[in-house]
């Protein structure tokens, strides 16, 4: 499992970054989802693709986090948004096209976001996707639909 991890680091601080907004918040989702995925290495299918698995316990970690910051904060939604804000100072290990691609990403609403990168950078079909999100194909198209659209605009 822990050979596993390392090929997969890179593309999980990019779901991570594109989820949280944030460099360290993406570094401690990677951290998280490693140590899950080290101490849950039983539940892992052999077979099965490990990046797929790893995405999923990162999403979760996530969503908990998101979860459980509405709680402490005594209720009400918490938009992944104004969760965690950008830290635009830095780029983020890649060339400065890519970096400009991620940020425009990054203006998009999460549920786009994260379609976005996992259709178009990570190589996830729609049906794929849709599973990981839980949500209907139709949901995903009309997403990535709406994200062109957006990002259309910006340039």
């Amino acid at each position: 499992m822990r050979a596993g991890l390392e090929p997969c680091l890179a593309r999980l601080w990019r779901y991570a970054l594109v989820l949280s907004r944030a460099n360290d918040a993406a570094d401690d989702l990677v951290q998280a989802t490693c140590v899950r995925a080290i101490e849950r290495a039983d539940q892992f299918v052999p077979g099965t693709r490990l990046d797929r698995w790893l995405f999923a316990i990162l999403r979760s970690i996530w969503l908990n986090e998101i979860r459980a910051r509405k709680i402490r904060e005594g209720g009400g939604f918490v938009d992944a948004d104004d969760a965690l804000s950008i830290d635009g100072a830095r780029d983020i290990e890649m060339n400065i096209l890519a970096g400009q691609v991620l940020k425009e990403i990054g203006q998009l609403p999460e549920a786009q976001r994260e379609t976005v990168l996992l259709v178009y950078a990570e190589g996830y079909s729609y049906a794929e996707a849709a599973a990981a999100l839980s949500i209907p194909i139709g949901t995903v198209m009309s997403r990535l639909a709406t994200a062109r659209a957006a990002l259309t605009k910006l340039k």
